[in-house]
Parts: C-alpha cells; structure tokens; sequence
C-alpha cells in the first residue's frame, strides 16, 4: 500500500488517452502564444501592404473633407453630427478588411496547436492562484527561466533583424530628404510598411521554435507515474477479481440456458467419462443438424442426467463425440465432414425406436466413418 501511494515516482509513462483527454475537458492543451504573435503581426503587416493605398486614400478624404467645411454648412446645427457620422462609416469601411483579417488571423494562431477548445473549467476561479508561496514557486520554476530567455531572445532577434533593415534602408531614407512632400510621405509609407513587414518575419524563426517546445511541455506536464497507469486502468477495465467475477456469472447463464434446451435434443451422445454433446435435427428448417449444448467433465453428467429425465436418448459414441465436441460450437451446425457419421446416428435412432415398438429388428452400433483431420484422440 505504501508503493500505491508513493508520489515521489518519477513519470515516465507517456499520457493515456483517457489522461489526454480528461486534461482537454479542464482546458489543458498546447498553446503558443509566440504562433498567435506572428500569426496577427504577420496578418497585420500584410494587410497594410495590401490595403495601406486605400486606407491611405480613405483617411486623407476624411481629413480633406473635415478642414473643407463650406461657411454656410457651419450654421446647421446638424451638420456636424451628420459629417461625423459619414467620416466614420468612411473610416469604419476602409478599416474593416484589415481588421477582418488580424480576426482571422488572431484565432487561427491562437488554435494552430491545440485545436478549437471550450471548457468552463479553464475560465474557472482557481483561488489557489492566489497562494504567494505558489506565486514565488512559478517565479523562480524552470518554466520561468525558459520564457526569460525566450523573452531576451526575441528581442535579440527584434534587434538584430531591425539594424539590418536600417543598415540595408540608410541610403533610401535619406534620399527623402531631397523629394517633394507628397511623394516623399509615400515613399516613407513604403519604406515603413515593409520594414515592418520584415521585422514581423523574425517572428516565423520564434514560433518555429516554440510550438515544438510548447507540445513538448505540455505532453511532459502530462506524464504519468506507472503506478497512475496501473490505476487508470483499473478504473477503466475493471478490477481482475471483479471481471472474474463477471466472466463467471456470464458462464453460468450462459450454461443454465444451454441446459434448458437439452431436453428439445433428439439425441445426447457421449465419451462417458468425458464430454457429452446434444444434437437436433429438423429437416423442414434446418440445412444441419446443430448443437445445442455440449460439455466436459461435471457439464458432461449434467447433460446426461438431464436428458435421461427428459427421457432424450444418450449414445455412446467415443470417437464421434470427441470429433462434434471439438470441431463445433454451441448453436452452429456440424462439419460438412461429420454429415455421415451424425447422419448414420440418427438412422441407428431411428432403428431402436421401431425396435423398442416392436416394428423391427434390434439394430446393431454402426462404425461411424470420422475424417482424420476431424478426428481427435483426447
């Protein structure tokens, strides 16, 4: 009992599925939140290039039409309401598809690992958070050294990929100088826009770093000790004794039905000290004859007693019975290979009913003809 509840095992064992996905219930599973930053910064700098010149044109209308106002149109007291309500709805357009997209953009990276999850428990108040030797463990844990450097490294990276832009971009920027005002504000707009477009790329070497650690982590918080193996599948199978208690009693109905139809057997025969074998034929509705019961050692005398009480006919047939007791089950039909000798049984029953009745001679035993891959010996 001591070994059943010694927490101090190290886990070694991978998660069951059922581990895996009691944990998904609770709103445990792997996420990156470096995967959803340059899914939205990626998403973002993208939209820009893409919708910057309509974005652009949509805002200088807004402001052209906004320091334009006619003399006349300051006098309207709605006026201005209305001309606040068609700047917005202008900017609300232009903006929409970009913010569509960082939507779009926000989910997918937030779901990238993990898949799409709802659980009430993960949105749960867990008091114990509130627990400042807890709070102090996850500061100084392993977990919290790894996002220090990953943290350091990013912006390393940020850095690093941001002076190589302005190393390779010097040149450019200060070539505006020397352009008009309009032409140079699109230039700087640009430059801007693919400058950041190439800042948000040194993300893709983050996140391709981290959604691998990340299933990693979570699969390692996870792993089971093999004692929580053994009693998860205790839990789940059943203990050994309870379903040998259950395969017990399956037996035993299963055995009481098959006595039941011994007594509609036309014949039970026999390797006395052994197995017993009841045997019906009925050739309206049956292409065979069928088992409808057989056993071994006490079954065996069980299915003898009844029959003598239902007064079915027992034979003694060594041979025949070894052969239909291990090539046949419960309810199925003989071998095509045992029609003969089960045929030349029910003839020789036949034969000593009529005797019995005084309509013939008494029959003699047949030789019941056995194939030898049919044949057994014990």
């Amino acid at each position: 009992m001591a070994e059943d509840n010694d927490d101090s095992q190290e886990k070694t064992e991978e998660a069951t599925p059922r581990r895996l996905d009691k944990a998904r219930e609770e709103g445990q599973t792997a996420r990156s939140k470096e995967l959803a930053t340059m899914a939205v910064l990626l998403a973002g700098a993208g939209g820009l290039l893409v919708f910057g010149t309509t974005l652009g044109g949509a805002f200088a209308n807004i402001m052209r039409s906004s320091f334009a106002i006619e003399r006349e149109s300051l006098f309207d007291t709605n006026f201005m309401g209305l001309h606040l309500l068609a700047a917005a709805e202008e900017a609300t357009t232009a903006v929409a598809p970009l913010l569509l997209i960082l939507l779009v953009a926000a989910i997918a990276g937030s779901i990238g690992i993990g898949g799409l999850l709802f659980s009430g428990k993960a949105i749960a108040p867990k008091f114990d958070r509130l627990n400042p030797l807890k709070g102090l463990k996850r500061m100084f844990s392993l977990r919290s050294l790894v996002e220090l450097v990953k943290g350091v490294a990013k912006v390393a990276l940020v850095m690093v990929v941001a002076v190589l832009i302005l190393d390779l971009r010097t040149a450019d920027l200060l070539s505006i100088a020397e352009e008009p005002a309009i032409p140079a504000m699109a230039h700087v707009a640009w430059t801007l826009g693919w400058s950041f477009f190439l800042l948000s790329c040194a993300t893709i070497v983050i996140a391709a770093l981290d959604v691998p650690y990340q299933i990693y982590d979570h699969h390692k918080k996870l792993r089971m000790t093999k004692q929580e193996v053994k009693d998860e599948f205790k839990d789940t199978e059943g203990k050994p004794e309870v379903k040998g208690r259950i395969r017990q009693l399956q037996r035993e109905m299963a055995q009481r039905r098959m006595m039941q139809d011994v007594p509609e057997a036309d014949v039970v025969i026999t390797n006395p000290s052994h197995y017993a074998v009841a045997l019906k034929y009925d050739q309206k509705t049956m292409a065979a004859p069928i088992v409808v019961a057989k056993g071994a050692d006490e079954i065996a005398f069980k299915i003898m007693e009844i029959a003598r009480e239902h007064r079915v006919e027992v034979l003694r047939t060594p041979p025949l019975t070894r052969a239909v007791f291990h090539n046949t089950e419960i309810g199925g039909e003989i071998p095509d290979g045992l029609y003969m000798a089960v045929a030349q049984v029910l003839a020789y029953l036949f034969q000593l009913r009529q005797y019995r009745r005084g309509q013939g001679a008494k029959p003699g035993m047949p030789d019941f003809p056995i194939p030898s891959e049919l044949r057994r010996d014990v």
